[in-house]
């Protein structure tokens, strides 16, 4: 029996894993509770009880694969041949076009010590500039937001369990209940203790009838409506002074930028009566402990950074960062969407949440790595601007992707599918041969979860131990071998080791001292503590599970109040497509689905639209019949589910199946450059 975690969401529930019995007919191991692990105590989705389904799943990958360029088709090859083929093709691309003609895309279901190694594989071993992770259109404007508020970026900067002691708790665009079911206990608790629950969404999802206020704005609009409740929170006297003037700067400009949001004008807008604004207001004002936790709802549009920093303001301005059971938390969503980004994914940072032009932090990194720091490419390309610029004239002209199933995932997915296409060299380490691996040159088969060790950064800033339970299939390898393999046939000098404990070891020593400090975290402390919460400097500190308790991040200890404006969205309905487009998740599937569509305990009724009666009847379309969906950028043919839980003006589209993000706006936030995947303007109509 081993403990570890759950290969999904940011929860990372703990589990336990027993071997199944071949004699008894159990092809799987057998996922029983874990209640000690304190995140989940014992519970799980319907998602972490199957999670073995895909281990022995008829279409899981077991050789390389290699596209034969007289036929087309890919077939088996040996891993000699595949990691030859890998390294002989990039290093000509990169004589021909320069260090960039090589890209690099990670995911943020990668473990710790395979983002660390990716990071240091791109930058070191192909010297390239071009590497970025889906997990940029995971939290990106939360955490821009949250490094020019507080200083540094950690999604909850306290335990998810501390909002059961909130006396009101503010869900921006967030569907807990079905994207991370364990965690709705907390909501459940928080109301038993007196508390209330606030949901702000386009759509009364299972989470909203949780709530005791649901409010239900435009897409688009989570700003304004920020902007209104700090106006009334001001104007009803409910400011804490004293707060604001000890461990804030920056108020007065936002006093004065929110001044013109009087709630009338915010109903006009968002379409929220100014009327459940001014009870929201005062029930916000007359608590004790308030907590605002904003999601993907809330953050994945053109302005998601001003969204969140609107959101802050209000949080500061009620005195909550850095008390007890109150703050600004946000949601993450993938399973290591934390540490992901800390140790080197992004394209302008390296391990330990250093920034890539920073020289002090190149001169540490370098030093670590035993190279030159000038050595070291600078800041590259965001995920979406890397992806648009594939195959051509200055983008590059190859691209490795691990843990990325981007044909799924991608807004605008028809463009970013060509511009794969139009690549010299496309390379995919998966379990399965999922959408983007199907377009592939190369294919290389990886280990699963269960099949590995190394640890996960949750939520909360918890790292954790996924440990090893099950031999992987004979043909795979962990992906820390294959970056070994290809920076030795690159020729690079530095080390990459393939033994996960060790690359954890190095990890430490490079994150020393930077904001996300691992130094003082090992394996041994995370086995007996249950996890061990960054930053945690040296051995004998405890970590730090809740954050800005004396002080916040930045040099002279205070938080910054940001004035922002609401914009709207980039693409607004008109008269050729009247309605608002959204999109999101459904309980039974997980981000691309690539994993979840193939566990057959896993309900796949394929993808659908919501629509209000009144939308579906001026339409002329009943429940179950289909519909097409029309943007700017492509069409979708879909059967209709027929909800009064969403706005008459808005549709639903989940996003686990290739169609939805064939719709989606690729329109960029100018700070953290997150797609809007959450708002455009699309047409319904009978096919």
């Amino acid at each position: 029996m081993t403990t570890t975690h759950c290969p999904y969401c940011s929860l990372q529930c703990g589990m336990r894993l027993t071997a199944g019995d071949r004699l008894a007919g159990q092809a799987a191991p057998e996922v029983t509770p874990w209640e000690e692990f304190g995140v989940n105590q014992g519970a799980l989705c319907r998602k972490g009880w199957t999670a073995t389904g895909l281990l022995k799943h008829r279409e899981r990958l077991t050789t390389p694969l290699l596209r034969d360029r007289a036929s087309g088709e890919l077939r088996p090859v040996s891993w000699e041949e595949a990691l030859d083929v890998v390294a002989s093709r990039c290093a000509e691309l990169q004589s021909a076009h320069g260090a960039d003609a090589v890209a690099v895309f990670g995911g943020g279901g990668l473990t710790n010590e395979k983002s660390y190694l990716l990071g240091k594989f791109a930058r070191v071993a192909l010297g390239t500039s071009q590497i970025d992770y889906n997990g940029r259109w995971c939290m990106s404007s939360a955490a821009a937001a949250g490094a020019r508020a507080f200083g540094v970026d950690r999604g909850l900067p306290f335990p998810l369990a501390d909002i059961e002691q909130a006396d009101v708790l503010v869900l921006v665009g967030s569907n807990l209940a079905e994207t991370m079911p364990p965690a709705a206990r907390h909501l459940a608790r928080l109301r038993e203790n007196g508390g209330k629950v606030v949901v702000v969404d386009p759509r009364l999802t299972p989470t909203g009838e949780l709530a005791d206020e649901f409010v239900q704005p435009v897409p688009g609009t989570d700003l304004a409506v920020a902007l209104g409740l700090l106006h009334l929170v001001v104007a009803g006297g409910f400011l804490d002074e004293e707060y604001v003037a000890q461990r804030t700067v920056g108020f007065e400009a936002v006093r004065d930028s929110v001044t013109a949001w009087w709630p009338e004008r915010v109903e006009r807008v968002s379409g929220v009566p100014a009327s459940q604004l001014r009870e929201l207001a005062r029930m916000l004002g007359e608590a004790e402990r308030v907590v605002v936790l904003t999601a993907r709802g809330a953050e994945q549009h053109a302005t998601g950074t001003d969204t969140v920093l609107a959101w802050i303001n209000l949080a500061l301005a009620l005195g909550a960062p850095g008390r007890p059971f109150a703050g600004y938390g946000c949601l993450t969503g993938q399973g290591n969407g934390q540490g992901g980004r800390e140790h080197g994914q992004k394209a302008d940072q390296l391990p330990g949440y250093r920034m890539i032009d920073d020289p002090a932090a190149r001169e540490h990194v370098a030093g670590v790595w035993g190279v030159v720091p000038d050595s070291l490419p600078g800041k590259g390309r965001s995920a979406y601007e890397l992806l648009d610029a594939l195959g051509t004239e200055a983008g590059p002209k190859a691209m490795l992707v691990f843990g990325s199933n981007i044909v799924v995932s991608a807004p605008n997915a028809r463009q970013v599918s060509q511009r794969l296409d139009a690549l010299d060299l496309l390379v995919v380490a998966d379990i399965v041969m999922s959408e983007t691996a199907a377009r592939a040159h190369v294919v290389l088969p990886i280990t699963q979860w269960s099949e590995e060790d190394g640890t996960m950064t949750n939520l909360e800033g918890r790292v954790i131990r996924r440990k090893r339970a099950l031999t992987p299939p004979r043909g795979v390898r962990s992906d820390l071998d294959i970056i070994a393999g290809l920076a030795s046939r690159l020729g690079a000098t530095a080390d990459f080791p393939t033994d996960p404990a060790t690359v954890f070891e190095e990890l430490r020593r490079a994150s020393a001292g930077g904001k996300a400090d691992y130094a003082g975290i090992t394996w041994e402390r995370i086995e007996e503590e249950g996890g061990v919460f960054w930053p945690c400097p040296d051995l004998t500190h405890p970590g730090t599970p809740r954050m800005f308790a004396e002080e916040f991040a930045h040099p002279d200890g205070r938080a910054r109040f940001h004035a922002v404006e609401h914009r709207g969205a980039a693409e607004v309905p008109d008269a050729d497509y009247p309605v608002y487009l959204t999109t999101g998740r459904v309980l039974a599937q997980y981000q691309s689905g690539a994993q979840t569509r193939r566990v057959r305990e896993l309900p796949d009724q394929g993808p659908f639209v919501e629509l209000h009666p009144m939308l579906a009847g001026r339409i002329g379309v009943a429940e179950g019949e289909p519909v097409r969906l029309s943007t700017r950028r492509g069409s979708l043919r879909v059967p209709v589910r027929v909800v009064p839980t969403i706005r008459p003006d808005t549709v639903f589209v989940p996003f686990h199946w290739v169609g939805a993000n064939l719709l989606t706006n690729d329109a960029l936030d100018p700070t953290s450059r997150m797609p809007e995947f959450k708002v455009c303007a699309v047409a319904v109509s009978a096919p």
